[in-house]
């Protein structure tokens, strides 16, 4: 179990820097290599039954290649956030304090919480001011986060740092796992960024950066570049987190070997997955629990993607062939010479209910789309192009659900209190979508009439809808019911978000 005396007794050895409540970055080095930041966590405030947080999003520089500094942004330090440490079922206050010279604000991904404390597009936090949000957390024990949802400028902000992990215990569940945190139990933000020569980081600097979102050519992972991880243990524990604005990861290690997945977006599943890899699209979270015990060096690497998109005439074709095929070098990890026996992985992790497909009480149906009128994927044509089948993509900046782009006073669908519905999501444009439902977690029942692989059978918040898929999610609409503050239900590659590619709704009586 993730307990606070472990929590403690990591943070006293030094090496996270707490006494600054910043990251520990180690000087920039030409020879290959980094120690890994550990993000500090944070414990917050424990008085009268609440636990309470201060949060100050501010400017700051960071230094990701020798001789260079890069604006960014971050939240208690210069670049990223802390993990909040929270417990289920407390109560928690938040004060949120804006000095990054523009509106932003801060969302909860993944929780279950009243729409007034979401921290979506209508929570907006001005310059200069504070927001106090309060709820109790209600999640699993799982792996969430925190991060800009400003209206129309998410993207660049997260991008430069709005971002951090949010670690929930629970005190029922009393597993003997990997727990030590920042020893065996290690937070991996992950995200990918592009860089000017002088160190400044590069957002929407190119035609495709609007059409398929932000890709970069260089891996940051908790804010270090080229990081590498002295494991002490035989199994760690990583929680991944895909934080970037667009890219998807194909997670692997460089020998092959297998690993165990034991939680995704919303918190354990029934019984560890064995995987010889994992691929995670923007927002998507899973834990993963590795074996060292053979004391062997090992990189953990995200693989190219092979594609089969047309090739014809045009930046469209060179784009989507282009899309995630790229490989990177994520982290290495050097196990020490005498690897601590810490646990043993359990066959059974936790009894999930499935939500019975009979409960629903209505369907709704969402289509994501790219492009405009002939060009959309709407009209299916002859030949071999974007006509013949899933178009859109041209004109960057056409992303719609339901032809429709987010506006902030039209309400988009109502939803009946204490009711369970079925959504039938379906892409037809040339690209995956990662789509993220606010409120809380649903299940997936199929994807094109087929169930999901048991890595994805557990609770879900990011949903990955593949060009030319049809698939359902269940969801329960429970707790809340608020007739003027609605929910957020969007594309999670931030620059589709931006442009808008999101809906909004509100549960009512």
């Amino acid at each position: 179990m993730f307990t606070r005396r472990k929590a403690l007794k990591t943070i006293g050895l030094g090496s996270l820097a707490m006494g600054s409540r910043s990251f520990l970055f180690a000087q920039p080095t030409t020879d290959g290599g980094n120690p890994l930041a550990i993000p500090p966590l944070e414990e917050g405030e424990l008085i009268e039954g609440v636990r309470h947080f201060q949060l100050r999003l501010q400017q700051g520089t960071s230094s990701f290649f020798p001789g260079t500094t890069t604006a960014t942004l971050g939240i208690n330090g210069n670049y990223l956030g802390p993990s909040l440490h929270l417990h289920r079922n407390e109560p928690i206050s938040l004060h949120i304090e804006n000095q990054i010279g523009e509106p932003t604000t801060l969302h909860w991904h993944g929780f279950h919480l009243p729409p007034s404390e979401d921290g979506g597009p209508h929570q907006t936090i001005a310059k200069g001011d504070t927001w106090n949000p309060q709820f109790t957390v209600r999640q699993f024990a799982g792996t969430f986060w925190y991060h800009s949802h400003m209206l129309h400028t998410a993207g660049e902000q997260v991008y430069k740092g709005l971002a951090g992990m949010i670690i929930v215990e629970d005190d029922e569940q009393q597993l003997e796992l990997p727990s030590t945190y920042g020893i065996d139990d290690i937070p991996l933000i992950v995200q990918d960024r592009r860089f000017d020569d002088d160190g400044a980081f590069q957002y929407l600097s190119a035609y495709e950066d609007s059409v398929i979102g932000m890709h970069g050519d260089t891996i940051l992972l908790n804010g270090t570049r080229l990081p590498y991880f002295e494991a002490t243990s035989r199994l760690v524990r990583f929680r991944l987190l895909n934080a970037a604005n667009a890219r998807t990861f194909t997670f692997a290690f460089s020998d092959g070997r297998e690993f165990q997945q034991i939680a995704s977006d919303g918190g354990l599943l029934p019984s560890p997955v064995a995987l010889t890899r994992l691929e995670l699209a923007p927002a998507e979270r899973a834990e993963i629990v590795v074996d060292f015990s053979d004391g062997r060096d090992v990189k953990l690497l995200s693989l190219g993607r092979t594609s089969n998109f047309p090739e014809f005439s045009g930046a469209m074709s060179r784009i989507m062939r282009s899309l995630n095929a790229q490989a990177f070098d994520i982290l290495s990890i050097r196990p020490q010479a005498q690897l601590q026996a810490n646990t043993q992985l359990p066959a059974q992790l936790a009894s999930l209910y499935r939500l019975p497909e009979a409960a629903a009480t209505n369907t709704r149906k969402f289509l994501l789309s790219m492009g405009a009128g002939m060009r959309s994927g709407d009209d299916r044509g002859p030949g071999r192009g974007t006509r013949n089948g899933n178009g859109g993509g041209y004109g960057g900046g056409n992303s719609s659900i339901n032809g429709r782009r987010m506006e902030l006073n039209f309400i988009n669908e109502r939803i009946k209190f204490n009711t369970t519905e079925v959504w039938e999501l379906s892409n037809n444009s040339p690209m995956m979508h990662p789509f993220h439902v606010h409120h809380g977690q649903f299940q997936i029942l199929d994807r094109n009439g087929q169930p999901p692989p048991e890595n994805e059978m557990g609770w879900k918040d990011t949903v990955k809808v593949r060009s030319g898929e049809h698939m359902r999610i269940i969801m329960r609409f429970t707790d809340y019911i608020d007739e003027q503050n609605p929910y957020m239900y969007h594309c999670h590659i931030l620059e589709h978000e931006d442009q808008g590619m999101m809906g909004q709704f509100l549960v009512v009586e």
